[in-house]
């Protein structure tokens, strides 16, 4: 990662909700300030890739759309580009907002890239803290966006610049002002780029910190990730994509893996979502190429 610059994958997810926003209806998850985040040139440099690499993603739809980059952006951002990002943020905040009613106090975002959460949220910073986890190069970056758009930084909103990733510490969430309350955490896009052991490790640590009842939503790939082309080989692209930047998948899990490893972490599953589930709440009755993407899976665990 650059110095102070936003990652790839956190300024395409942010340009995949802004879309959404502007020009998919129904709106899944409306991010209306995802597009405020990204600079114009950002945003044509983004634009231009995906049109000009829509023979990577299908040689057949490069073919059909030929000479229409409109149609052919909107074609990649629905069905390679925002399935995944739009429906797991969709789930998680329906989950967080809930577990606000019943009485969380914390929200600990882990790789939180250009989440817009507190923004778009205002009516519960006064009851809960949001603890963004990230890292240094990527959070320099997001606070340098937020100041420019002079987006008024509420003290409900905490930084905690952190490789997670490598090594989790609790010393430095504490020195922002978290405690042992109730927590909710996310962790979004993450369990495919770490070791089994390490998400285990990972998921003791965390609920180490904090009461029974506090939870988490995450997602993760099942054991067909590396076998499952996809729609549009739409998941094999996924893989490849990673691979070539320099991030590879590492990780696909099957229930029982995840079951085990939530266990072994004092958890319980509250709820799970597979491919199917997530197509059926959030993609069911469109008419447009947004559909849930194969092999992935949503949870929601909590604290024994």
């Amino acid at each position: 990662m650059k110095e102070n610059k936003a990652s790839m994958t956190s300024l395409l997810s942010a340009f995949g909700r802004a879309y959404h926003s502007k020009y998919d209806i129904p709106v899944i998850f409306d991010d209306f300030l995802a597009q405020d985040l990204i600079s114009e040139k950002e945003h044509s440099d983004i634009r231009d890739h995906l049109i000009q690499g829509i023979s990577f993603f299908s040689k057949d739809m490069a073919q059909r759309l030929q000479g229409q980059p409109d149609d052919i952006l909107k074609w990649v951002t629905q069905v390679q580009l925002s399935p995944t990002p739009l429906a797991r943020a969709a789930y998680c905040e329906e989950v967080l907002l809930n577990e606000v009613k019943l009485g969380a106090k914390q929200y600990v975002i882990l790789g939180a890239g250009l989440d817009t959460f507190c923004f778009r949220h205002p009516e519960v910073t006064n009851a809960l803290d949001i603890f963004e986890i990230d890292h240094p190069a990527s959070q320099e970056d997001k606070i340098n966006r937020l100041k420019h758009l002079n987006l008024g930084i509420s003290h409900h909103l905490h930084f905690v610049p952190m490789d997670f990733a490598a090594s989790l510490s609790f010393s430095r969430l504490y020195q922002e002002g978290f405690s042992r309350q109730k927590t909710f955490f996310s962790l979004l896009g993450v369990s495919y780029y770490l070791t089994k052991k390490h998400l285990a490790r990972l998921l003791t640590q965390l609920f180490a910190e904090v009461p029974p009842g506090s939870s988490i939503v995450f997602d993760y790939a099942d054991e067909s990730l590396f076998e499952e082309r996809g729609l549009s080989n739409r998941v094999e692209n996924m893989v490849k994509m990673a691979a070539a930047s320099g991030e590879p998948m590492l990780s696909c899990f099957s229930y029982k893996e995840i079951e085990k490893i939530l266990e072994s972490s004092g958890l319980l599953i509250y709820e799970h979502l597979s491919p199917a589930d997530v197509n059926d709440r959030f993609f069911s009755g469109r008419t447009d190429n947004l559909t849930a993407f194969e092999t992935i899976h949503y949870i929601h665990a909590v604290k024994k």
